[in-house]
């Protein structure tokens, strides 16, 4: 795979900004957590397979009072106030469990803290022999939280295969997704390395079931069955993950599936990098099926119909069994509020605060490339690396503040602080505004106010505020990004992360981007080199330019996902590995 763009600092998690998948024909949401379940370091040895299953009922303690009392504010994100009630323990002389319990609650504080390693440290010394299986699935799933939050996704899913043989049966559902999530987002050497290391079987069947579903779709059913042949009894048998099963029945391929995109009007160098996209997939899959196509594909011009339902009505009459698009919010608004729909309807573009608008069980299905999710995997993988308290540096526009609401809303929920939120609205502004934010002026003061009481020049360098350890550079484009990064090392801030969402970078090499340099960019596996050969074999024919390359990816996405249209019926289980993302 190749690696991210010279100049940009590159963790495993910035290749997995997501493209959102509503599925609107579906009723039930996934299961909300109670507590966030993070996750730990390899185990040095296998774990020993226990019979029994955890509850989620704690052991009788002579402290249960302070223990409920501690998990209680934690839970609120009140790390300060927790730790207060956690002193009325003594560190020493406790038995087993109450020590582990002990330790536990210290080792989430360190975590509110930012002490990721400190966390872990002490979580690994507390699952020993004799603690009750409640408090060792609680310190396990704990180290599991924080190994993923920190990106370490095959410790995470390994440790989630241990914590199977022992969980509490109403948890075994979400831990499988969970896993298989972690396995979807390595690539195919680390779960190959994984594979060549694995001694545990049931490990070692899951890293072989993720890894065979990188293969073409064809090869991928035909090996699916065999590994389900020889491993009836392992956990991810029944169901399988990820909707795979789903993709084991009957094949019911569309007759013809018809592309509704804007083509002719403002809109049409959109829509003809995500057709490209489309059609490119389309006929690479021709190739792999020997030249016959399975299902015809017709590309209607919503620029030249009245409106969206219009265009959908066409495809209708022409037999279209399934529709891919509209392009534009208030196209795919148009025909969620029409009524029933005849036949399934893949969206690309998502409307917000709607409740569904499904007639008949027909599915209007929402793929969509949204900054705002960007934001909130931005605000994830910082606060992995150990940062709680943020600085937020903004346009001042709709775009801009729905992009920072979705970060904050995820930045709080994980337990982090606001230190301070700045808006510019242009380049006139940057300085001002970055200065502001930073709170260089108040130190300038200072220095004045010195000068006054002493009587004479005092040496003196200015000082920024000490209270952040992130900064959330939410900027639009590259030509804003540009500008205010190197601010931020002029004004002191130059040692603090950076992370940003993926319109700073146009996808197209630049010499001006060097001023990017070491920003977080949360990127699509499309720009990191996820799909080579099909990203160059629109390339070759590109009419619309580079900067539209994350719509051809889109375009790529949606023939994938109108390919495995079945999986969508596993509901939160779904989960596909796109050009996207996940």
């Amino acid at each position: 795979m190749r690696q991210p763009r010279p100049g940009f600092h590159s963790l495993s998690r910035l290749a997995l900004a997501l493209a959102l998948l509503a599925l609107w024909s579906c009723g039930s949401a996934p299961p909300v957590e109670k507590e966030p379940e993070p996750v730990p370091p390899p185990p040095v040895k296998e774990e020993p397979v226990v019979t029994e299953r955890a509850t989620l009922t704690l052991p009788p303690s002579a402290y249960s009072a302070q223990f409920s009392k501690a998990n209680s504010l934690l839970a609120d994100n009140q790390w300060m106030a927790a730790s207060e009630i956690l002193q009325q323990v003594p560190a020493t002389g406790l038995d087993a469990n109450d020590s582990a319990y002990r330790g536990y609650l210290q080792a989430r504080m360190d975590f509110m803290r930012g002490e990721q390693k400190q966390a872990l440290n002490l979580l690994a010394g507390l699952d020993r022999p004799g603690v009750d299986l409640a408090l060792r699935y609680r310190i396990l799933n704990f180290q599991r939280y924080i190994l993923d939050m920190s990106g370490d996704y095959l410790e995470s899913a390994r440790l989630g295969d241990q914590l199977l043989h022992f969980a509490p049966t109403d948890d075994i559902p979400a831990l499988k997704r969970s896993i298989w999530r972690d396995l979807q987002k390595l690539d195919n050497a680390r779960l190959e390395a994984a594979m060549a290391q694995a001694v545990d079987p049931q490990w070692q069947d899951w890293l072989a079931l993720a890894l065979l579903t990188r293969a073409p779709l064809n090869e991928t059913l035909l090996q699916l069955s065999g590994w389900l042949q020889d491993n009836p009894q392992h956990p991810a048998a029944n169901p399988l993950p990820g909707g795979l099963g789903f993709m084991l029945a009957p094949p019911a391929r569309p007759d013809k599936v018809a592309l509704i995109l804007p083509l002719s009007g403002r809109l049409a160098a959109a829509g003809r990098a995500v057709r490209d996209g489309y059609l490119a997939s389309y006929y690479e899959y021709l190739v792999s099926q020997g030249g016959s196509a399975a299902f015809e594909a017709l590309v209607l011009d919503q620029d030249t119909y009245a409106s969206a339902s219009a265009a959908y009505d066409a495809a209708l009459a022409q037999g279209a069994t399934i529709v891919v698009g509209p392009l534009s919010k208030e196209a795919v608004a148009e025909l969620a509020n029409r009524g029933p729909l005849p036949v399934p309807v893949l969206a690309l573009n998502r409307l917000e605060d709607r409740p569904p608008a499904v007639a008949g069980g027909s599915a209007l299905v929402q793929l969509s490339l949204a900054p705002e999710d960007e934001a909130v995997t931005a605000a994830d993988l910082a606060f992995g690396q150990g940062a709680r308290s943020a600085l937020i540096i903004r346009p001042e526009s709709e775009w801009g503040s729905k992009v920072a609401q979705a970060l904050v809303d995820q930045w709080q929920r994980l337990g982090g602080t606001i230190a301070n939120s700045v808006t510019y609205l242009s380049r006139e502004d940057y300085s001002a505004t970055v200065k502001a934010a930073l709170d260089i002026p108040a130190s300038e003061q200072r220095a004045r106010d010195i000068r006054s009481i002493m009587g004479s020049d005092v040496e003196y360098s200015a000082r920024r505020r000490q209270d952040i350890d992130v900064i959330f550079l939410l900027s639009g484009n590259g030509a804003e990004a540009r500008s205010l990064k190197p601010l931020l090392a002029f004004h002191y801030a130059g040692t603090v992360p950076v992370y940003a969402v993926s319109g700073i970078y146009s996808g197209v090499p630049d010499p001006r981007d060097r001023d990017l340099d070491g920003i977080n960019l949360v990127e699509m596996p499309w720009l990191l080199g996820a799909n080579p050969e099909l990203e160059q074999t629109i390339a070759a024919g590109r009419g619309n330019g580079a900067s539209y390359t994350r719509l051809n990816a889109l375009g790529a996405d949606a023939f994938l996902l109108q390919t495995q249209f079945r999986r969508l019926q596993a509901g939160p289980d779904a989960l596909l590995r796109g050009n996207t993302g996940l």
